[in-house]
């Protein structure tokens, strides 16, 4: 009678329970969706055209260059400021155009009034910062497309944050993007058209 190691015994056991038990597969966990702040504004409705009063003015372009007038709601708890960028994906860059970067805005705000945007303007909330645009300079740069463009997209996203950026007015839209990965709790658009 032929004797075998008890090691290889154990071994085939185990391979044999193997083709037996059926073999259980991890289950991917997914993380939860992302809440959406609910963003409204009096000066334009989303998907409309934006109004002169919010147009660039020089570049060949004639408007107020005034920010426009927006509110939001549905912050979770946990936010302790709010980053706003506005920026245009159809301008002929490559990259777009950041025409707004506005960020450590208190989480206690939930509304900023038409012209907000303006350096030194009183309606700027206390704390926050106005980033650098690419116009090359802080503070709001309506739009202004090139002449015979079909309408651009200009997109005013809105980020509830678990915390401040701490960051100054040199501070890009592409840095501020980069800067608040994994900290946003909230995020929502609202998007106006314009073309000349």
């Amino acid at each position: 009678m032929r004797h075998f190691a008890p090691g290889l015994v154990v071994l085939a056991a185990v391979c044999c329970a193997l083709l037996i038990v059926p073999l259980t597969v991890p289950r991917t966990v997914h993380s939860a969706p992302m809440a959406m702040l609910t963003i409204t504004s009096n000066t334009f409705t989303n998907g409309g055209t934006l109004p002169m009063s919010t147009v660039f003015k020089g570049f060949g372009c004639t408007g107020g260059n005034r920010s426009p007038h927006l509110a939001w709601r549905g912050a979770p708890s946990g936010t302790q400021s709010f980053a706003l960028i506005m920026h245009d994906p159809d301008a002929p860059t490559g990259t777009g155009w950041y025409h707004w970067v506005l960020f450590d805005i208190p989480s206690s705000v939930h509304e900023l009034k038409e012209g907000a945007g303006s350096p030194g303007s009183p309606d700027l909330p206390a704390g926050a910062v106005l980033g650098l645009t690419d116009f090359g300079s802080s503070g709001y740069g309506g739009p202004c497309p090139p002449t015979g463009d079909k309408p651009h997209h200009y997109r005013i996203t809105i980020y509830a944050l678990s915390s401040k950026i701490g960051m100054g007015q040199a501070t890009t839209g592409a840095a501020v993007r980069f800067l608040i990965r994994g900290n946003t709790l909230a995020e929502g658009t609202i998007t106006g058209l314009y073309g000349r």
